[in-house]
Formats: structure tokens, C-alpha cells, sequence
């Protein structure tokens, strides 16, 4: 039976060996590690990941790849190093899986980047490492590969610490996207570098509203006195006429300590 990729679940398959090897490469992955892989979808990745010997724990939505996937790997399965789980990442309770010093490899569909991003690295207990293929201009902006950060690359910095892998070309997807893709790997810390999550998130965002005005204009929207503003930027080494994209990581942070 032939699987036709269904649009409806973002399917584009990695079908480029040299990719595939970069993505365990950059997941330094031994035979003692639990991997985690998100919509193994025909088992090109999943493959690469069993050759490493280590364990491999695969999240499926799509019904229709079950069957295949169970067929293929029948040997692994029966030899406890591979198993397959029906169900929707974004909806399945981590701790129901028990899994313990693990790393997630994955090919995720683009329009679930984020979500993915917040569910794994926000969780109590996050991965050892963290390595995605996802939108090509996405990998830029979280990395901050022109220089200028965002509130992406803000959230997952205070969470871990990113590296722009390399660029997969779309023509090495089936089907192949409208852009390109890039590997992407993120090594969490032990613990944010924010400790207030729930009040820095709105912080960020409102800080980045407009992102052509300075940082100055943009907390002056806020409920903050304009004389405070000025007495932190000052405190914190900060011009009142710097733009929020050109403001580095650690002094976001030492801003919203202050503020």
C-alpha cells in the first residue's frame, strides 16, 4: 500500500541520507541513550536512530503509518529497542511515557514548531538534547543568525542553548515544501535562566511590540512611570534609544529582574 502524505498533518518526508546522518550526528547519540522521536512517519530517521543501538520511542498521529512502521521494524520491536505509540505529541502526557534522560530527534511539521518548542522545553523534566528539522528561517531567527534577537530566540535561549546545524534543501523532501528546512540543535539547561516564566513571556512581548521603536517607547506603553524606565535602562547599562532586537539575552533578563 502506498502512503500519500497528507497535507492536513504538515507530512513532508526527509528522504536525504546525508541529513539524516547530520541529525544523529548533531544528537550525539550513544547506544545508552532513550531517544524520542516525533512522526517517524516511513522510518527514515527512525533507522538511522536504531543504528546508534540506542533505544528508540516513536510518537505517530497518522493511523495509516502505524501498521507499516510496526512491519518494518517488527525485529526491534520484538527486541525491546524500538516502540511505537498512536497518539498526538501535543495532546500525550509526558509522564506517561516515563521517560528519563532522554533526547528528542524530529521532523516536525513546520506549523507545530512552537507548540513543540514549549511543550519540551518548558516541561519539568526537559531533554538532554533537542534536535529539530524545521523551517529554515525559523533555525535563523531562534539562533539570531543575523544578529538581532526576537521573542523566539529569547525563549528558547532562557531555556537552553541553540546551534544552527545546516540547511537541508527542500528538493530532499517528499513532497517538497514551498522553502527550506534546517537542523537545528538545542542543548536545555538544568533549569531557566528566568525563574518567573508566567511574568516574563508578557514582559518580552510587550517589550517587542514594535519592534522599530526603542526600547524606551516601547516599556513606555506600559503601566511603568517613564521615570523608572529610564532609572533601570540606566542601571542595567542599556541605552534609552537601543531597539529590543539588539539587546542581548543576559540583559533582558537583568532588565526584567529590575523592573
Amino acid at each position: 500500500m502506498i502512503h500519500r502524505p497528507k497535507k492536513s498533518l504538515g507530512q513532508n518526508f526527509l528522504k536525504d541520507q546525508s541529513a539524516l546522518r547530520a541529525m544523529v550526528s548533531a544528537s550525539e547519540i550513544t547506544a545508552k541513550d532513550t531517544i524520542l522521536e516525533i512522526g517517524p512517519g516511513k522510518g527514515a530517521l527512525t533507522s538511522k536512530l536504531l543504528e546508534t543501538g540506542a533505544e528508540v520511542i516513536a510518537i505517530e498521529k497518522d493511523r495509516d503509518l502505524i501498521e507499516p512502521l510496526n512491519e518494518k521494524f517488527s525485529k526491534e520491536i520484538k527486541n525491546k529497542q524500538f516502540s511505537l505509540v498512536c497518539d498526538d505529541i501535543l495532546q500525550i502526557d509526558l509522564k506517561k511515557l516515563k521517560l528519563k534522560n532522554y533526547k528528542l530527534v524530529a521532523n516536525i511539521p513546520y506549523y507545530i514548531t512552537g507548540e513543540i518548542l514549549k511543550k519540551f522545553l518548558e516541561t519539568e523534566k526537559s531533554p538532554k538534547k533537542i534536535t529539530l528539522l524545521v523551517q529554515k528561517e525559523v533555525a535563523e531567527r531562534i539562533v539570531a543568525k543575523n544578529g538581532k534577537e526576537s521573542v523566539l530566540s529569547i525563549s528558547v535561549k532562557i531555556f537552553g542553548t541553540p546551534k544552527y546545524i545546516q540547511t537541508v534543501k527542500a528538493r530532499f523532501f517528499s513532497p517538497a515544501p514551498k522553502v527550506d528546512s534546517a537542523i537545528i540543535a538545542i542543548t536545555p539547561f538544568e533549569k531557566s535562566k528566568v525563574s518567573n516564566i508566567e511574568s516574563f513571556f508578557p514582559f518580552i512581548k510587550e517589550a517587542f511590540k514594535s519592534k522599530r521603536k526603542t526600547i524606551f517607547n516601547n516599556l513606555k506603553s506600559t503601566a511603568l512611570p517613564k521615570e523608572k524606565i529610564l532609572a533601570v535602562l540606566e542601571k542595567v547599562s542599556i541605552s534609552e534609544k537601543t531597539r529590543p532586537e539588539d539587546i542581548s539575552v543576559e540583559k533582558w533578563i537583568e532588565l526584567f529582574k529590575e523592573i
